[in-house]
């Protein structure tokens, strides 16, 4: 029988599809290493990267992966070296890749309190890119770590040079220099800032810098303005501002407000919860962190659980705490308060 061409054409398709239908993804280990990662499944990752070598995969991405895997499970030693092996595999031109795999080289370091090496890690990167906002930000908290303010305050500057509308860096600058007690020089880079000009700035942005500022009743008139315009994070700043302000019922009333119009929020109920408590209404603030909780991909399920085992304290009921303490110990190892805790919670 003779084949018309057509038909020759659509046999080839046929063929080519059914042979990648048996194809496999040459780094599926790897693949399958980084979903356990995002599950938070380090020991479960490592079996897969364990596989991957064994499978004769990607050997640059298999380090990342590990290094990954390894700091999730606060091995920041081992993690520090597979991030340098990942590194050591470069083929000597610089990529989006080694920018990445460096930045998490130096949290690493950070982690196992190596800071000397971390500093290092960003000189290379800022060495190789002048503008690198980040380096010179995480390079500056280091710096504030080691009390040594004039180096941080530079640091600080050229990130704050490199991009002059990032006010959430701004805050975050603010909230390290608070962090280690420079609290008034933090203030002075909010008070710049507002003092260079609000006009681009929106409503939630100056709320947030009154708020740290001390300012209540101008974060609470700038916060009120952004309650339509910033979603649920204009409403957080209000409710806290009326809490610092002493109405605790209305910014219970903001809180509630807000998820009956908008539905739930995790990060809404967490401060909901956390107002409630002050209260005294810690079966409410309970209520709240689990129905948290129950928020698939919440983002914050380490506060919620923490916040979870507080509540039940406060409640009495002791045993539960215990257990819901000992399993997120076994989550979040590297909790040196929560390990105090379950100490005291032994006692009880």
């Amino acid at each position: 029988m003779k084949i018309k061409k057509y038909e020759l054409a659509v046999l080839f398709i046929l063929m080519a599809l059914l042979a990648g239908c048996g194809k496999k993804d040459k780094n599926e280990n790897i693949k399958a290493g980084m979903e356990a990662i995002a599950a938070l499944d380090y020991d479960g990752a490592l079996v897969s990267f364990e596989a991957a070598k064994e499978a004769g995969e990607e050997e640059r991405l298999l380090c990342r992966g590990e290094g990954l895997a390894y700091m999730g499970k606060t091995m920041y030693k081992e993690a520090a070296e597979s991030f340098e092996k990942a590194l050591s595999l470069s083929n000597g031109r610089v990529n989006p890749m080694d920018y990445d795999i460096n930045y998490y080289l130096a949290t690493a370091y950070f982690k196992q309190g190596e800071l000397g090496k971390a500093i290092e890690v960003y000189d290379a990167i800022v060495g190789l890119k002048e503008d690198e906002e980040d380096a010179y930000y995480l390079r500056g908290v280091i710096y504030a770590k080691q009390g040594k303010l004039e180096e941080a305050k530079a640091d600080f500057d050229r990130a704050i040079t490199l991009n002059r509308t990032n006010y959430d860096r701004l805050i975050e600058i603010y909230g390290i220099l608070a962090a280690e007690g420079y609290k008034e020089v933090g203030q002075e880079y909010l008070q710049a800032a507002m003092d260079a000009g609000t006009k681009g700035m929106t409503n939630y942005e100056k709320g947030r810098i009154c708020y740290y500022l001390g300012d209540y009743e101008n974060a609470r008139t700038y916060l009120e303005k952004a309650r339509d315009e910033s979603g649920y994070e204009a409403v957080l700043f209000l409710g806290k501002t009326y809490e610092t302000l002493g109405d605790n019922n209305y910014a219970i009333s903001v809180y509630n407000t807000f998820l009956e119009s908008d539905g739930p929020n995790p990060q809404v109920l967490n401060q909901l919860g956390l107002c409630k408590m002050q209260t005294g209404d810690y079966e409410g603030a309970l209520s709240n962190f689990q129905a948290a909780m129950n928020i698939e991909d919440n983002g914050m399920m380490q506060v919620l659980k923490m916040n979870e085992i507080i509540a039940y304290e406060r409640i009495g009921e002791y045993k539960n705490a215990s257990v819901l303490l000992n399993n997120y110990l076994k989550t979040y190892p590297d909790d040196e308060e929560a390990k105090r805790e379950y100490i005291f919670l032994q006692t009880r």
